[in-house]
């Protein structure tokens, strides 16, 4: 009997420790992989750690920037404020100082008629088909280029100027009770190193075409910025036409064209790298042409160069 059962249990027996080795091999195997898992949680979690504190350093950098940009417009407000405040400190000293001359009569006469003979082609220009032309011609170069800020910012522009073609030709004018037309030259300014004079409501016009050309040239450089497109002012169809704010009077037509452009390229370079080094936005919107940016006043006495005439 006990020859019988010899073999079952050596068989059971020898199951039994392969078995108990199995077990132990799978601890062993699972102990490991535990230890494995164990060594490398701190080196991922390390990582994780060095990416929190790059990501932090990062934001901390980004706000230093933000804050010194802060910094840098608030400074240039200031500077711009001082500058206005010392102009109009300038000018109403000049103010008091000018004496309202009057020219004769004739001088009054040849200045009405020369204005009207300039209103008169200033008219004839801006119904001229070559400059629409020109303007569809821009519009479908935009297009092609896939400039959609920029064109919708030339189809702006064309709009004001068709309300301006229509109030021109709306427009009735007494010359004669004008001062313009009766008030002696009491400034003189500077272009192109030669001196011109006129009075207090040429410098005016003047001013009115660097503030229309700021306006408009912020917008286009804005819109080439949004566009993602190079830096280029100059192919701007609100540049080249320059005629925006213009009703014909005091300046003529290719003076108060010089200073709108002069206004633009500023503008431009304002708003195409979205800041205020030669003027500002108009806290006090009271519509207009400058309803949106308006152009520093001490940017402009810089750029007409105009002083008093004196005795």
């Amino acid at each position: 009997m006990s020859m019988q059962f010899g073999p079952f249990v050596l068989t059971t027996l020898l199951g039994s420790v392969l078995a108990t080795s199995g077990m132990q091999g799978q601890t062993e195997g699972k102990a490991a992989a535990q230890r494995q898992e164990q060594a490398a949680q701190p080196q991922n979690q390390e990582e994780t750690e060095e990416e929190k504190e790059k990501k932090k350093k990062k934001q901390q950098q980004e706000k230093q920037q933000q804050e010194k940009q802060q910094q840098e417009n608030q400074r240039q407000k200031q500077l711009q404020e001082q500058q206005e405040r010392e102009l109009q400190q300038k000018r109403q000293q000049e103010q008091r100082q000018l004496k309202q001359k009057r020219v004769s009569q004739q001088e009054q006469q040849e200045r009405i008629r020369k204005q009207e003979a300039e209103l008169a082609q200033y008219r004839n220009n801006l119904e001229l088909k070559h400059r629409q032309d020109i303007a569809e011609r821009d519009a479908r170069i935009l297009e092609q280029q896939k400039r959609i800020a920029q064109l919708r910012a030339q189809r702006e522009y064309q709009e004001r100027m068709r309300s301006q073609e229509a109030e021109l030709r709306r427009a009735r004018y007494d010359y004669n009770n004008d001062p313009y037309y009766y008030t002696a030259p009491n400034y003189r300014y500077r272009r192109d190193g030669r001196y011109y004079q006129t009075n207090q409501y040429g410098i005016k016009k003047l001013e009115r075409a660097l503030q229309a050309g700021y306006n408009e040239g912020f917008r286009a450089g804005r819109a080439d910025r949004e566009d993602r497109w190079r830096y280029d002012y100059r192919s701007a169809f609100a540049y080249q036409d320059a005629n925006f704010g213009y009703d014909g009077r005091y300046v003529r037509q290719d003076e108060y064209n010089h200073y709108f452009r002069e206004g633009f390229q500023r503008g431009y370079e304002d708003g195409y790298y979205g800041r205020q080094n030669y003027g500002r936005r108009n806290d006090n919107d009271s519509g207009g042409i400058n309803d949106e940016w308006l152009i520093a006043g001490a940017v402009i006495a810089a750029i007409i160069g105009y002083e008093l005439l004196t005795d």
